[in-house]
């Protein structure tokens, strides 16, 4: 009977921790686990009230009201502990919701209860969720994840701690709320938009002094939506653009060593895309897809010579098959150039019955500053492939490495060596580096 008594008390040694210290034992457990431990003890019966980072989501309950019951007695407008971290989850029947008074008393509560990291994810169809208005006064966010939400008209925003926001299918009803909402939170690093739609504007202005990082996804055509994008941030380290662009996408202002990768569908109106290429000709590192290459090639062809990279040292471009022959004119544009990454899209058949590559031009960057060429597209041994291996070979001056990997279905995998062996090298000092499978080869 005494050691039944010993065991039960040392299982037991849990609850007497003070329930500050259990609270963050529960913060590292799942949500679902935390309130299970209600069952525990009188002792455990509303400790998960009180733990500091919550995840909730509608779908988990029987119906809607019991959700908001549920969140109410977690977001008491009474509690006196912090917040930290709160992931919603917000799917609404069809019928939709008689009082949507809940969303606000949360967000009240949060505010209220100095969040830090906020992550909501609610219904784009439901009017009645826009963002209270305590959230654009919030001075203790840090960062910020919202999903199907509608931003209002407001004057005043500030959100000094915010450092990173991300931004997905929402609605904002002017272009002066996008540019409050951004250019309002002093410490932003990072702002990833991710689908605006907005009927009633067609302008978007990111203005930040203190932005680093910034992705724009576009899957939808802008023509509809909007279409000028200007950016103006001069610490920009990282701009991502992937999407489509009907009228003109302006960076007036970003960091010289910025990284920029590029995924644009363009109109066919030239004049436009010089216009974001001006804006990008500062980059230092550059990453181009094939759709956006194509374009920038049918300008060339109209219009003439693209503007200058002569700030571009690294690039990283995909293209066409049937564009591979256009890539040393490309290089021109690129006088400074001295790490070049080439891929182009999967077709082993057009790769099988395209001609030969055969250019006599050289740009200056092969003879001045090219160092580095790296083929990322296995290779397959076809005619037109070795000779464009060839032509970085012959004709870069102080290249000093060169890599490449044969494809697993390469044809004459020995003769694709022979080949490689006999290509003369203008700068004899440089590496061939060839990879099959887990095996190198150094030439």
């Amino acid at each position: 009977m005494e050691r039944s008594t010993k065991r039960l008390i040392s299982k037991d040694r849990l609850s007497q921790l003070p329930d500050p210290l259990l609270c963050r034992i529960l913060n590292h457990l799942p949500t679902k686990e935390v309130v299970r431990t209600s069952v525990l003890s009188t002792t455990w019966r509303s400790l998960w009230l009180w733990v500091p980072s919550f995840e909730l989501n509608s779908q988990k309950f029987q119906d809607f009201d019991a959700f908001v019951s549920f969140g109410d007695r977690y977001f008491d407008y009474g509690r006196v502990s912090c917040i930290d971290k709160v992931k919603l989850t917000i799917e609404e029947p069809d019928y939709g919701v008689d009082d949507p008074s809940y969303f606000t008393t949360w967000f009240d509560v949060l505010v209220k209860s100095k969040i830090r990291h906020l992550d909501v994810k609610s219904r784009l169809d439901l009017g009645y969720h826009k963002i209270p208005l305590t959230f654009y006064t919030c001075e203790t966010l840090v960062y910020l994840k919202l999903t199907l939400v509608r931003f209002d008209d407001v004057e005043f925003v500030s959100l000094p701690c915010l450092k990173t926001m991300h931004l997905k299918y929402f609605l904002y009803p002017n272009e002066a709320t996008f540019e409050r909402l951004v250019s309002s939170c002093p410490v932003l690093e990072e702002l990833k938009i991710d689908e605006c739609f907005n009927h009633h504007t067609k302008f978007c202005r990111v203005l930040s002094k203190s932005l680093i990082r910034l992705i724009i996804r576009k899957r939808y055509s802008l023509q509809e939506y909007g279409s000028r994008v200007v950016i103006d941030a001069p610490q920009l380290h990282f701009l991502s653009i992937y999407g489509y662009l009907s009228e003109s996408f302006t960076i007036t202002n970003m960091d010289s060593n910025a990284k920029l990768d590029i995924s644009l569908a363009f109109p066919s109106n030239g004049i436009n895309i010089r216009g974001f290429l001006l804006g990008v000709s500062k980059v230092r590192d550059m990453t181009m897809c094939a759709k956006t290459i194509k374009l920038i090639k049918e300008y060339a062809t109209i219009f003439g010579p693209l503007p200058l990279f002569g700030c571009v040292s690294r690039l990283c471009v995909t293209l066409c098959v049937f564009d591979l022959k256009w890539l040393p004119t490309f290089l021109e544009s690129c006088p400074n150039l001295k790490s070049l990454i080439l891929k182009w899209e999967d077709s082993s058949n057009h790769l099988k019955v395209m001609n030969p590559f055969e250019c006599s031009s050289v740009p200056k960057c092969l003879l001045s500053c090219l160092e580095f060429v790296g083929f990322e597209t296995s290779i397959l041994g076809y005619t037109s492939e070795m000779e464009l291996v060839r032509y970085f070979l012959v004709n870069s001056a102080i290249l000093k490495k060169l890599t490449l990997r044969l494809h697993y279905n390469a044809i004459r995998q020995y003769d694709i060596f022979n080949k490689l062996l006999k290509i003369p090298k203008r700068c004899r000092a440089c590496e061939v580096v060839v990879s099959h499978g887990f095996d190198r080869f150094n030439m």
